[in-house]
């Protein structure tokens, strides 16, 4: 999942020059071009990444790679801006919607979400992969200055007073309910199982809790991909097609990755191909994913319509 052991120099995992040389939109971080001062949390895109490039020659940029759907993304990026915030203009965070910007998503090798990178002097450095828990950021974050100032990267940006406002929002939020408040401490943590837990005893006291039910299917999710390799669980997959956990990690990571319609396709003529006694559990895995990304999503719309189709 991690990757905290940061080496001394920079590691050009990614390919960036096709974004380097092409005219930037004006963007929110606008300091880097030295016409006042960047925020500390920003949103990137493929237009004003040359901006954000440059910037991370002055001080470190971490680079959060995230989606709308994604439950991990939600649970990790107010931990990622509560970490920089923190830290009081040592490093900035550029929020990357990889929907909403292919061309980046594909020069990271975005193949899972969350994903964070960071930029030092327009070098990229891998950090880590899925939700964490806030005191691993904080370490990593931690090592990751110590790498900016081995090259030079020692600047800062001022804190203004619109940067403290999301703590204060956050202060003045009511407190979530007992079980609620477990679960996120547990994920935090990293203890998925007694997230799990906590959240079904939610849903055992009030089965229409929809925020219970979102919750359980997206740690639920983080648990079974935690630990998974995706090209060993595609080997496996191909190698036993009507092998249901085989099929049923593959999905898993590519619903994690971002690639949902790839799943649900999976899971769809994986459903097809059994004995009409043997589909239920994919009916189910299908349903939890299905609430998981949203019933209004035109992916979970099309993918009802033909689990509907496959049913009657």
């Amino acid at each position: 999942m991690t990757d905290p052991a940061l080496p001394a120099t920079l590691r050009g995992a990614v390919d960036l020059s096709s974004l380097r040389n092409r005219p930037a939109e004006p963007a929110q971080a606008a300091g880097a071009a030295g016409e006042g001062a960047a925020p500390l949390v920003f949103d990137a895109t493929d237009d004003s990444f040359p901006t954000v490039l440059e910037l991370s020659r002055t001080v470190p940029v971490v680079v959060d790679l995230w989606a709308e759907w994604c439950g991990p993304c939600k649970q990790l990026s107010p931990a990622l801006e509560k970490v920089v915030r923190e830290l009081e203009g040592r490093l900035v965070l550029a929020k990357v919607d990889v929907d909403a910007n292919p061309q980046l998503a594909q020069a990271f090798r975005a193949q899972s979400i969350p994903m964070v990178v960071a930029l030092v002097a327009g070098q990229p450095v891998p950090l880590f992969t899925g939700a964490v828990p806030e005191q691993q950021i904080r370490e990593v974050f931690a090592q990751l200055l110590q790498l900016a100032a081995q090259n030079g990267v020692t600047g800062s940006v001022p804190v203004g007073p619109g940067d403290d406002a999301p703590a204060d929002e956050e202060r003045a939020e009511p407190p979530l309910p007992p079980h609620h408040a477990e679960a996120f401490a547990a994920i935090e943590a990293g203890d998925y199982p007694t997230a799990i837990a906590a959240y079904e005893r939610a849903l055992a006291e009030n089965p229409r809790d929809e925020d219970a039910k979102a919750g359980l299917a997206q740690v639920r999710l983080l648990d079974r991909v935690k630990d998974a390799d995706l090209q060993v669980a595609r080997d496996a997959a191909a190698a036993a097609p009507t092998d249901v956990d085989a099929q049923f990690a593959v999905a898993d990571l590519d619903v994690a990755g971002g690639h949902v319609e790839d799943a649900f396709a999976r899971l769809l003529d994986l459903f097809q191909s059994l004995p009409s006694d043997e589909r239920a559990p994919v009916r189910e895995r299908l349903l939890e994913l299905f609430g998981l990304i949203g019933d209004a999503d035109p992916r979970v719309l099309a993918a009802r319509g033909r689990l509907a189709s496959l049913l009657f």
